[in-house]
């Protein structure tokens, strides 16, 4: 199988570029900051070349120096600069600053920087959905005219990883551009809820759930919360909150006898429970005794569960300690809805070449027959004598 070359900035542990591999592609090169990321790059053989550094302080030059390839030769620029600036969270923290207003938004820019600098046939952002809400309107129409203004073919959409077999509910919003000559179309939904009218019309599969990946890790040795004790202080409320809800068991609306909270008067994940028959929640980037999901047995999740949920293989190492580990593995996109976006963007390089190739082709055979001398042959003597004229 034909090898795509690939560049990758913000790097994390590498779940979006362990996707891209699957799907035929060999990042060359990963950027990024964190020393315990790189570690886990370097333990599973990702690329080559792992450059530890902010990508403020990294060149385009030094990158195609790296890959050994020149400006416009690569093949992929993927990444997922940080969110922060765009997250839900920050709706819910009127403290701190907001989208282009944040000082680490530049991070959105630095990535548009390489992308000028480099010149790749076909580029993939990965960053939250609240980047395309229209209150973070400049920040999306800066991604989608600079990225235009370098001649890219640009389209966005917001995926749900569990729409694709991942068994989580993950919404992130991903941007492609094409250079003149390419065509890219997003991926159809391969699964879906299976209450849903998509999983009838369009979709083959039912979603997978927590249950289905993490049954052979549910078992009564595991059940203890030593180590993973949840809730806190709420621990025993935890327990009597049935599998798939959240706080909210308690309140007045749902109907129960001793309410103890207000409607929605806490984050969404407060005391949030996974159910064995659905998708997990969102896998959030921090480890926290109260803000879930946890698991069904009342606990907090294992390193080794919340990698099954997020799609890393068993053998994927996580370097550092599990506090570190969470927010690597968090952070993640899930390396198998990443090669679906892999395989999608695979095709249309493919599509590209032997495009490329056929007109070569084309323009050999016609070389060869303008080339040609049209000869008569003597039927008496045999010779061949050149038609001229």
């Amino acid at each position: 199988m034909k090898r795509f070359s690939c560049v990758s900035l913000f790097s994390g542990c590498g779940g979006l570029d362990l996707g891209l591999r699957h799907a035929g592609f060999k990042t060359a090169v990963c950027v990024e900051m964190s020393a315990d990321c790189c570690k886990s790059l370097e333990a599973n053989a990702i690329a080559p070349h792992v450059i530890q550094r902010e990508i403020a302080n990294v060149t385009g030059d030094e990158m195609l120096a790296a890959a050994g390839i020149c400006q416009g030769e690569l093949d992929l620029l993927a990444g997922g600069p940080p969110c922060p600036p765009y997250s839900k969270s920050r709706f819910y923290r009127k403290e701190k600053p907001r989208a282009l207003g944040d000082p680490t938004s530049d991070t959105l820019f630095q990535y548009l920087r390489m992308l000028d600098e480099l010149r790749p046939k076909m580029f993939l952002l990965e960053n939250v959905p609240g980047l395309a809400y229209k209150v973070h309107s400049d920040a999306i129409d800066a991604v989608l005219n600079q990225a235009s203004a370098l001649g890219y073919r640009v389209q966005y959409k917001v995926l749900n990883a569990a729409n694709f077999g991942v068994p989580q509910i993950r919404e992130r919003l991903f941007v492609v551009g094409v250079q003149p000559g390419l065509n890219f179309s997003f991926p159809r939904p391969t699964h879906a809820e299976p209450a849903s009218q998509l999983s009838l019309v369009e979709a083959t599969y039912p979603w997978v759930t927590a249950g289905e990946v993490l049954a052979d890790q549910d078992t009564e040795d595991n059940a203890g919360d030593e180590g993973h004790y949840a809730g806190g202080q709420f621990n025993g409320l935890l327990a009597q909150i049935p599998p798939g809800d959240n706080y909210l068991f308690f309140t007045e609306k749902r109907g129960h006898p001793t309410p103890l909270f207000k409607w929605r008067s806490r984050y969404w994940s407060f005391l949030l429970k996974l159910s064995p028959d659905k998708p997990a929640w969102t896998i959030q980037a921090r480890r926290s005794n109260n803000m879930g999901p946890f698991h069904w047995r009342n606990r907090i999740l294992r390193i080794s569960e919340i990698k099954r949920l997020q799609t890393f293989p068993d053998e994927y190492m996580i370097a550092g300690n599990v506090e570190s580990a969470w927010r690597q593995i968090g952070n993640a996109v899930p390396p198998k809805l990443a090669q679906v976006l892999g395989t999608q963007i695979a095709k249309s390089l493919s599509d590209e070449a032997r495009q490329s190739k056929e007109t070569a082709h084309a323009g050999l055979a016609l070389s060869r027959r303008e080339g040609r001398t049209e000869r008569r042959i003597d039927v008496g003597t045999g010779k061949a004598t050149p038609v001229r004229g």
